[in-house]
């Protein structure tokens, strides 16, 4: 049984925001919270400090974690290889099966 939910970062499609949102999952976007401009460190600094698991196509988050950089969780997905329907679906399914302990520090590729 799930006691904490996760909710998502996303520095992906808003479209994927909206969807995820429709299902009652709380989510914030890059452009929302006025992270356009800053760097992938300060991203993940953002969502370690309210939790929110990071979805990204940028390669860099994946380098990042690599490095052994401290992150809530990161989803990576390449854009090119899923459809949003698909990363939408997976994203609710991660939301329902999984709590935010499970993913800190944690790289999920999707």
């Amino acid at each position: 049984m799930i006691t904490e939910r996760i909710n998502f970062h996303l520095d992906v499609s808003n479209a994927i925001a909206l969807g995820l949102r429709r299902r009652g999952i709380d989510v914030t976007t890059t452009p929302e919270v006025g992270l356009i401009v800053v760097s992938d460190r300060e991203q993940i600094a953002f969502a370690l400090s309210g939790n929110p698991i990071l979805i990204t196509h940028n390669d860099d988050y994946v380098i990042l974690h690599g490095g052994g950089m401290n992150h809530a969780g990161i989803n990576y997905c390449d854009q090119k290889r899923r459809s949003i329907c698909d990363i939408l679906n997976t994203l609710v399914l991660i939301g329902e099966i999984l709590e935010p302990k499970d993913m800190k520090n944690q790289l999920k590729f999707l």
